[in-house]
């Protein structure tokens, strides 16, 4: 089944960005079988910071790597832009509510975080003053409005160790309480045992 076959029809009629953004719309779209407005920010936020960052992409490398300040479709309009995903451990939530990111070059240590314009919505309706309610004039203008009137990037330092986030591949540690293997250098050491983060007191579940 191709791409557009996988996208509901009633979504494809919304696509008018150019080319290479329309692609990278559609393979988003074939993800979730819609075309939403949030798709479309993460996307042209990723085309903007391989612009910022002077970085090809979508890569095929692991050198950007993201920090995305939400989730669902606004992460993988980014992914489908950087080549930046979850699973290729390139792409980390940090849940802060914000369709927002930060790229960072990991040879350099460049940094950007972008985020929607405040006035974005405000100036949808003058790129699609015929759009049938606010939500369409979002989707339209987003795919069409200069990158200067949708998004803000500023250059920031991390605050966090992203070396240690990253870590390296194959380092494996076993947990002196419960047992289980832990990956990614993520054990702590303490009172010379070496503990999970959940036996050591950052548990998320109960």
């Amino acid at each position: 089944m191709s791409i557009d076959e996988l996208i509901d029809s009633a979504s494809l009629q919304w696509l008018v960005a150019p080319e290479p953004l329309a692609e990278f719309l559609r393979r988003s779209s074939a993800m979730h079988r819609h075309l939403c407005p949030r798709q479309v920010l993460g996307a042209r936020m990723g085309m903007y910071a391989g612009e910022l960052l002077n970085l090809p992409l979508p890569q095929t490398n692991k050198r950007l790597y993201v920090f995305v300040e939400t989730d669902g479709c606004f992460a993988d309009g980014i992914g489908v832009a950087t080549g930046c995903w979850l699973g290729r451990r390139t792409m980390r939530l940090i849940d802060e509510g914000k369709v927002a990111a930060t790229f960072v070059d990991t040879q350099t240590g460049n940094a950007v975080r972008i985020a929607p314009h405040p006035n974005t919505r405000t100036l949808a309706r003058q790129y699609a003053p015929d759009a049938r309610s606010r939500w369409h004039a979002y989707l339209i203008a987003y795919q069409l409005m200069p990158v200067t009137d949708l998004l803000i990037a500023q250059p920031v330092t991390l605050t966090v160790d992203l070396k240690a986030i990253i870590s390296r591949n194959g380092i494996r540690a076993m947990c002196d309480r419960c047992g289980e293997e832990i990956i990614n250098a993520r054990e702590i050491l303490r009172d010379g045992q070496t503990l999970c983060r959940t036996c050591a007191g950052e548990r998320y579940y109960t």
